[in-house]
């Protein structure tokens, strides 16, 4: 990298006033750097999160992190439109995904899918007998971390048992 934002905002001159968008919901994405494009236009795409209600400091931490590791999560406040935001982005050579939090998974049907009891179901994943009754029997619903889990459980159930087994040699 030639320079580093901070010259390239400070070549820009001070930035008086940001044209915000009026109204939009929050929305997360992960963006990462447009292959084969070597210099994404950082100001460009620390002005479009700006005004969708990120603070600026912010906006130009998250150019930061995608400059130096390739790719940065980030939650935006005021997308009045994800279509045109990811839109803006791309033109500055960013290319931005939204991430969709994990829907509700249907834990019964889940574990009938793997053959295993709730027991088995239970001890596989980690997780507690009683808890997955509750989420089987609609007395509770799991949680954004716990779906997200089941998730990864029903996208790659070997893979995720593998993963929690523990390895019989402490390292």
């Amino acid at each position: 990298m030639d320079s580093s934002l901070r010259e390239l905002f400070g070549r820009a001159g001070p930035i008086r006033a940001i044209d915000r968008v009026p109204s939009g919901s929050p929305v997360a994405f992960i963006l990462r750097r447009v292959p084969n494009n070597a210099a994404p236009k950082t100001i460009d795409g620390t002005l479009a999160l700006a005004r969708r209600g990120m603070p600026m400091l912010r906006a130009k931490r998250t150019m930061e992190a995608l400059l130096t590791r390739g790719k940065a999560f980030v939650d935006v406040p005021t997308v009045e439109d994800p279509v045109a935001l990811i839109a803006e982005l791309a033109a500055a050579g960013i290319m931005a995904s939204i991430v969709r939090p994990p829907q509700t998974v249907d834990v019964r049907g889940l574990r009938e899918r793997l053959n295993l009891t709730r027991e088995e179901f239970a001890a596989t994943y980690g997780l507690e007998v009683e808890t997955v009754r509750n989420w089987e029997m609609g007395r509770r619903e799991p949680d954004r971390t716990a779906r997200s889990y089941l998730q990864a459980i029903s996208n790659s159930p070997e893979r995720v048992e593998e993963a929690y087994r523990t390895s019989p040699h402490p390292s």
